[in-house]
């Protein structure tokens, strides 16, 4: 049974380098080596592993960490939480763009639209995604979209281009907007959010995600799944999440397991 974790963060785990909020997490678990996490992924099953960038250095650690490491693949990006430090800035946004033909690089993102917080103006965020949807077509490859509680402006703007394919990571949002995604061909990444979730409603959306459409994902160092809340996550953890979702859409787990691990590799182009 092989699972795959399409969304993580460990390239910052340990050398107090990349993304601030993401490292200080690491920080508070410094005996969580990535190889260390590696290791304990693969012993678990997770044999592969998406690391994605959220702005400049951090995309750079990421493609520096995948290089050497066969079971790990990079994806580079400016997430909306970033976008003032690089909309109106073409020299730091063209060192970006060159990251994306870097060997291992698979996706554009995370990018996207985030109003929960006010971290970035929206107009910033906007420009920011819209650079990425470019460097993806140009690029030819498929993105991996942050997107909270901005779905209605973020619609006009994916129809906005053609030829656009990704996943939607961390996916908590109304089965009216599932149906969207999916209408537009869109990928649903599921994390342990899934696992300690309440509302009814949401948990009704998780059990009506096209198994072909689903992928599993952790967000490591976050949103770690019950009952293993309050410790730090782990890509390991990817196996906690595909067998809560089997349990709750009354799946058998090792078709859940085996569909996923191929919509990872047929988005992503991984073998």
């Amino acid at each position: 049974m092989e699972l795959v974790d399409t969304h993580c963060h460990i390239q910052s785990a340990g050398p107090g380098r990349g993304e601030r909020a993401t490292r200080e997490l690491w920080a508070k678990a410094p005996e969580l080596t990535a190889d260390i996490m590696i290791e304990k992924a693969a012993r678990a099953g997770v044999t592969r592993l998406m690391c994605v960038g959220c702005d400049l250095e951090d995309s750079r650690l990421a493609v520096d960490f995948v290089q050497d490491r066969p079971n790990c693949w990079a994806s580079v990006g400016i997430h909306p939480h970033e976008a003032q430090h690089y909309a109106g800035q073409p020299a730091r946004l063209e060192e970006f763009a060159k990251l994306a033909s870097k060997p291992k690089v698979v996706a554009i993102g995370e990018c996207g639209l985030d109003y929960y917080y006010a971290h970035s103006p929206k107009e910033d965020q906007e420009l920011a995604l819209r650079y990425q949807l470019e460097l993806a077509v140009r690029c030819q490859l498929p993105l991996i979209f942050h997107v909270r509680e901005a779905l209605d402006d973020f619609w006009p703007i994916f129809d906005s281009y053609a030829g656009l394919k990704g996943v939607l990571h961390s996916f908590t949002d109304s089965k009216a907007n599932l149906d969207k995604a999916l209408a537009r061909g869109l990928y649903i990444g599921v994390n342990g959010i899934a696992t300690f979730a309440k509302d009814p409603r949401q948990l009704e959306m998780y059990r009506a995600i096209p198994l072909q459409k689903l992928l599993l994902e952790t967000d490591a160092p976050f949103l770690t799944p019950t009952p293993y809340r309050g410790n730090i996550n782990e890509p390991m953890q990817v196996g906690r999440i595909s067998e809560f979702l089997a349990e709750l859409r009354d799946e058998d787990h090792a078709e859940l397991v085996r569909v996923t691990t191929g919509n990872a590799r047929d988005l992503f182009g991984i073998r």
